[in-house]
């Protein structure tokens, strides 16, 4: 059933308080086809709202898919598929692959947002990606309207990014996600990031995943806001890439600068030491501003616009690129 005129404040982690001229949520795949043979030419497509900043109404259909199904398709030796529609909550299939001793996606514990939309920005934590455990995706054409698979291979993964990103932007709504998770001899990652301390911590030295995901929830409550409480999308920047000379010129610099090699001559750089060090971090203007404990997450703190949101993230890549030379791109889609 489309509606009209429909706040999107409830749809958008940020809490940003824009109407859509036309509005349906989705609930099952016949519904999904039927809505869009009669729709606008214009259209948006929104799961858990997580990753988009809205900066003014949307003049056209706003569809939120909502299609939910969790389904188990056949154990291997090692490893169990999988299939999961898009509308679930991305958390909560997390919680429920460690209730069934399903490893793989552990350390991407919290991450909020929802099943289908994790393949278009390829999600990543502590280690680990999406594309690590992905077999495939269903997706909808919306020229055709026709069921399509795409393999891991063509879905072309990248950091924080996909053909979902690029060459297929718009013009498909995936209805589904298969994973191989395991269910014996997982391959635990801790080393990266705080993990390992947490652990310890918690006087766990032989951890399961279930560990593991407890660790990695304590520490992403400990420096990220629950958006239900304080408007935010996560992380709003990706982490740049910089050739490996620009690097070890600011290094001269910039001696503490920490750094990730990536390939014989390419490093990257966390973004959060780039804005905290150009003095952002915990810095206010009016209703939002750089949260105090994540430099990487931009807040509303009630009322803002995505206009006033946008604006701080453009002042913030134009200073850091004044100070360090890196153009900082954002993660969010900014509409």
């Amino acid at each position: 059933m489309i509606q009209q005129n429909v706040s999107l404040k409830p749809y958008n982690t940020f809490g940003i308080n824009v109407n859509a001229e036309s509005f349906a949520s989705v609930k099952t795949l016949e519904d999904l086809k039927t809505t869009l043979k009669n729709r606008p030419s214009k259209i948006l497509i929104i799961g858990g709202g997580s990753n988009i900043l809205l900066t003014e109404d949307f003049e056209g259909l706003v569809l939120h898919i909502d299609l939910k199904g969790i389904e188990v398709c056949k154990k291997q030796n090692e490893t169990t598929i999988v299939k999961v529609s898009a509308g679930e909550n991305w958390h909560d299939f997390v919680l429920w692959s460690l209730k069934q001793n399903l490893g793989g996606i552990e350390n991407l514990s919290l991450i909020p947002g929802n099943v289908g939309t994790a393949p278009i920005q390829n999600i990543g934590a502590y280690g680990v990606e999406l594309k690590d455990t992905f077999v495939c995706c269903e997706a909808l054409n919306l020229k055709t309207l026709e069921l399509e698979i795409f393999s891991k291979e063509e879905c072309n993964f990248g950091y924080r990014n996909s053909v979902f990103k690029s060459e297929h932007k718009g013009k498909y709504i995936i209805t589904s996600v298969t994973f191989e998770l395991t269910h014996t001899k997982h391959q635990l990652k801790t080393t990266y990031g705080a993990i390992s301390n947490e652990l310890l911590a918690n006087g766990v030295t032989s951890p399961s995943i279930q560990d593991i995901s407890k660790a990695v929830i304590a520490i992403r409550k400990s420096k990220l806001p629950d958006p239900k409480k304080l408007g935010n999308c996560g992380s709003f920047f990706k982490n740049p890439i910089v050739p490996k000379e620009h690097f070890e010129q600011l290094l001269t610099q910039f001696p503490n600068m920490p750094h990730y090699p990536v390939s014989s001559n390419e490093v990257k750089i966390p973004a959060a030491w780039l804005i905290e060090t150009a003095g952002f971090k915990g810095k206010t203007f009016k209703n939002y501003g750089v949260h105090k404990h994540q430099a990487l997450v931009l807040v509303n703190y009630g009322g803002a616009s995505g206009r006033d949101i946008l604006s701080l993230s453009q002042l913030i890549q134009k200073t850091i690129n004044s100070i360090f030379g890196i153009a900082l791109e954002a993660e969010v889609n900014v509409l």
